[in-house]
């Protein structure tokens, strides 16, 4: 996951660097104001007001530039300045309190989810447990809902795939090919079907063999085709999934916080799967999408193989992020 941190760690990074510096310059300087100069004799450090906004004004660029929602940098920025404005703070505690801070309002934005899906599953009272995947098109969907399989069945859940992508060519074949693969079963209908009615299958097939999920792959459509997105509705309403996962892009930055926006506002998501996480992004994406939906990450795809999808630890995000 190294590389979807790497650009906004180097932002965090920098913040906290250039603070600390720019306190160490005041102390050098032990300007004439009395209350700092005393806090400079004690071994504390009351920094600059008018120097921290110069400093968090450059902050806010930069991570916009990462592609952070502009909600989430004017909570970052707003939880900075309460900590450190006119606040006396040990010297040696500086870096400890500046990253505390930004630790206390990440935490704030990205959190796990309350359940893992296994754990959902098995609360599950009825067979199957529904799946409903949504998203655009060329995110990683229908190769994420295989990794999705593969990780169920690993762990000992039986399964069976909805190709109810009956609009893009091949994708059904896409699907077969993953799940011949995996000796899964694949329901599906011929092209051009009704995709509604291939969902209702899938799960009459589960409920009849004793299947514990149910995996819908959907159409990737944008979220401006209103007829697609009417189309999934029907989907959803036919199929009444448990669960609804929308499959963002991490390349795409602010677009997959904008589709996500409508996908939740459509059909109501439960979650989110990042796919591309392997790749040199800017990583804005993860806390700008759990922001604006309210939704978890549940996980991250980091790569073209079955095996490649990584369960998403908000704590560890975090710690990479605010580490050296």
């Amino acid at each position: 996951m190294n590389l979807l941190f790497n650009k906004i760690k180097n932002k965090f990074r920098k913040i906290t660097e250039t603070i600390k510096s720019t306190a160490e310059e005041e102390e050098e300087k032990k300007v004439g104001v009395i209350d700092k100069a005393k806090a400079f004799i004690s071994g504390y450090v009351i920094l600059d007001e008018k120097k921290l906004d110069e400093i968090l004004d450059d902050f806010e660029i930069s991570l916009l530039e990462s592609d952070v929602a502009l909600s989430v940098v004017d909570k970052i920025i707003g939880d900075i300045k309460s900590e450190l404005y006119s606040k006396k703070i040990r010297k040696s505690e500086l870096d400890s309190t500046i990253k505390n801070a930004l630790r206390k309002s990440l935490h704030d934005v990205i959190k796990n989810p309350e359940k893992s899906l296994e754990e959902m599953i098995e609360e599950n009272t009825e067979k199957p447990f529904v799946i409903a995947f949504v998203g655009i098109n060329g995110t990683g969907k229908t190769t994420t809902i295989a990794k999705i399989a593969k990780r169920l069945k690993d762990r000992g859940y039986s399964c069976v795939i909805s190709a109810s992508d009956t609009f893009r060519a091949g994708a059904v074949e896409q699907l077969e090919t993953h799940s011949k693969k995996l000796g899964i079963k694949l329901i599906k209908h011929s092209k051009g079907a009704d995709p509604a009615a291939v969902a209702f299958d899938a799960i009459k097939h589960a409920r009849a063999k004793g299947i514990d999920t149910v995996l819908i792959d959907t159409a990737g459509r944008m979220e401006t085709n209103t007829n697609l997105m009417d189309e999934m509705k029907k989907i959803i309403r036919v199929a009444k999934p448990d669960f609804i996962l929308f499959v963002g892009d991490a390349l795409t930055g602010n677009s997959a916080l904008e589709q996500a926006e409508k996908f939740n506002s459509a059909v109501g998501i439960g979650g989110v799967i990042l796919t591309k996480a392997d790749a040199d992004v800017k990583g804005g994406a993860a806390l700008s999408i759990a922001e604006a939906t309210g939704r978890p990450i549940f996980f991250l795809g980091t790569g073209q193989e079955s095996d490649d999808l990584e369960a998403f630890d908000a704590g560890k995000f975090i710690e990479e992020i605010l580490g050296d």
